[in-house]
């Protein structure tokens, strides 16, 4: 069963991960977008540990409510408004509940995700975060490790496609040959859980 503190130790694992990747997540944003996406996430995370500290919310789904909302306030651009819906969301599929199992949490996960589709208007192929996160959300079934690797291969094969949305898609055919910084950011939030889980 996953507690309020896995999912406070998932946002940790996150935060030092978008730190850690931050410079390269503006590099991969730099051709394509506006070179701020790893500046952007890491002062939204950042944010997030520090809220968590002071607040520490006894319950899974009210962590990433408190955590969508710190980045929908702090981080500009696309990615907060993304980032946020996707994790307030995904809290309140998980209601009141003091734990919740991995199929519950599978299943939240799944209305965040289909929050962030309806917020952006984004399907899978149009190299987005999305991705990452719809094949990491199918094979979450299978353990956190599954929906690492989806997420990780994802992120990878946006690749060759051309962006259909969001600032790259103004480049056309010049984003073919970009890894999404979206997708890849979203890979590191998903391989985060296995950090939080101890894998």
């Amino acid at each position: 069963m996953l507690d309020a503190d896995f999912f406070r130790r998932w946002m940790t694992a996150t935060a030092a991960s978008v730190d850690r990747e931050a410079d390269r997540l503006t590099a991969l944003d730099s051709p394509i977008g506006d070179a701020d996406h790893g500046s952007n996430l890491r002062r939204g995370f950042t944010a997030v540990t520090a809220a968590l500290e002071k607040e520490a919310p006894g319950t899974p789904g009210a962590v990433l409510v408190l955590a969508g909302r710190q980045l929908i306030s702090t981080v500009g651009g696309a990615s907060g408004p993304l980032y946020g819906t996707l994790l307030r969301r995904t809290g309140k599929a998980l209601g009141d509940a003091a734990e919740v199992d991995e199929q519950r949490f599978a299943e939240a996960l799944r209305a965040g995700v289909d929050a962030v589709m309806q917020l952006g208007g984004a399907a899978p192929g149009d190299k987005t975060m999305i991705d990452a996160l719809v094949p990491a959300v199918d094979a979450l079934a299978e353990g956190f490790a599954a929906a690492r690797s989806a997420a990780g291969q994802g992120a990878e094969a946006t690749t060759p496609l051309q962006a259909r949305k969001g600032r790259a898609s103004y480049l056309g055919e010049r984003s073919i040959g970009h890894q999404d910084p979206g997708a890849t950011s979203a890979a590191l939030l998903v391989a985060a859980l296995c950090t939080a889980d101890g894998e």
